[in-house]
């Protein structure tokens, strides 16, 4: 089979990769691809966003399944799209990819199907949020832009100076342009969070392995959110008695509700949970694989990736079983000095072999430009070192083994990935 992923970062490094195992690919295709990708996959300068550019090479090139792996393309209609050409995709369309786009109607969804989540109210004029949260008194606040921010529109205020300031950065001045003419202002939730990502044909969904993201650019969760700065799997907080009360009061609830607004999922949900003293509750959804919870949740999967991808495409999910590895798995990012915010791109990076490797562990590429032989920094993320092991502490061990043989200047990453308080 000949597959094209579409995409540039970590994420679409991973699934590239796991792509690679399958007995069943002949050669793999990827749109616009970054350096370390190069060395996986055929990279074509086709942006992520460009459903003609996509559809056309699809068609041109015999090119058997697309796998559409960002948000943005996703809620764009990328897969529609590439079906009315009558090419196969992975990814939800654009209706169902909505679940992520819109924060007011995913809210919107869980309140009407009781799918339990944060207490919220939705808004379109600044001054009524700041009357609303008077009105309500109550700190940490969380203040959600409506669309898609890079995994960075939500912010929880501590005070009122804080919220005040949110509401300025989203609404007035646009910081996440069109995204913050609405936001979300949602009650605080407290509990261990939990990212769980499923398979789901529209008609039965089957959970992965779960993990645990890190989102704040510091150790010890200070600092700004970022897009993550590291991932473990499994997450110590979700025994299989929270897997069960999931499934049943989240899961299918969720998929049966995509379903009752004639908008069918199909492709990978991701939960994003809290467990909270009264149960787990939604936080958010995306439409697609988690980065970096893909570098951590992927490389325990067993099962052929294409059979699972041909399964969803195919609604014939539940003919298929699912096998995972009991060993765990970590990731840590490496970033640029300044990620979140602004940082250089250009750096030579020391420490990788010719494929973009380093011993012990698996380097997923997120920013990263190979030019002459030499890899060379491109974005906030730069990589993503994976290690498994038989426990926790060991894949973390050979993990942090790894990212001390690699060096770009002004190199940022977490020490405390894993660690619990």
């Amino acid at each position: 089979m000949k597959i094209l992923v579409v995409g540039s970062g970590g994420r679409e490094h991973t699934i590239i990769r796991k792509l690679k195992e399958s007995p069943r690919v002949d050669k793999i295709y990827a749109a616009p691809g970054n350096g370390g990708i190069s060395r996986d996959a055929e990279c074509v300068s086709i942006g992520a966003m460009d459903k003609e550019g996509i559809s056309d090479f699809a068609l041109k090139n015999n090119i058997d399944i697309v796998f559409v792996a960002p948000d943005d393309p996703l809620a764009a209609g990328m897969v529609d799209a590439l079906n009315e050409k009558g090419i196969r995709a992975f990814g939800p369309k654009a209706n169902a990819a909505i679940i992520e786009s819109s924060k007011v109607f995913s809210k919107n969804l869980m309140k009407k199907y009781g799918i339990p989540t944060a207490d919220y109210e939705v808004f379109d004029d600044p001054s009524k949020v700041m009357e609303y949260i008077d009105s309500k008194n109550r700190y940490p606040v969380v203040i959600k832009a409506d669309g898609l921010a890079l995994g960075k529109g939500v912010i929880i205020a501590l005070d009122r100076n804080e919220a005040q300031a949110a509401v300025k950065e989203i609404m007035e001045d646009k910081k996440f342009g069109d995204s913050g003419n609405n936001v979300v202002v949602e009650e605080f939730l407290t509990g261990p969070e939990v990212s769980v990502l499923a398979f789901t044909d529209g008609k039965v969904v089957k959970p992965m392995v779960s993990s645990k993201d890190h989102k704040r650019a510091y150790d010890n969760d200070e600092g700004l959110n970022t897009g993550g700065m590291g991932t473990i799997s499994p997450n110590p907080y979700y025994t299989d008695e929270i897997a069960e009360i999931c499934r049943k009061t989240i899961f299918e609830p969720t998929i049966a509700a995509m379903n009752s607004e004639g908008r069918p999922f199909k492709g990978c949900l991701y939960f994003g949970l809290m467990i909270t003293p009264n149960g787990p509750k939604v936080i958010e959804y995306n439409a697609r694989f988690g980065d970096p919870e893909a570098q951590v949740v992927l490389p325990r999967l067993k099962t052929d990736l294409v059979d699972i991808i041909e399964a969803v495409i195919d609604e014939k999910l539940g003919e298929l079983d699912i096998e995972w590895s009991e060993d765990a798995a970590a990731c840590v990012v490496m970033a640029s000095g300044g990620y979140p915010l602004s940082y250089p791109k250009g750096l030579e990076i020391s420490g990788l072999d010719d494929n973009g490797q380093v011993e012990g562990a698996t380097v997923y590429h997120a920013g990263t430009k190979l030019e002459n032989g030499k890899f060379y920094t491109n974005g906030g993320r730069v990589l993503g070192i994976t290690a498994s092991g038989k426990t926790l502490d060991e894949a973390l061990a050979k993990a942090y083994s790894a990212v001390e043989k690699i060096t770009f200047d002004g190199a940022h990453y977490r020490k405390d990935i894993g660690k619990t308080k």
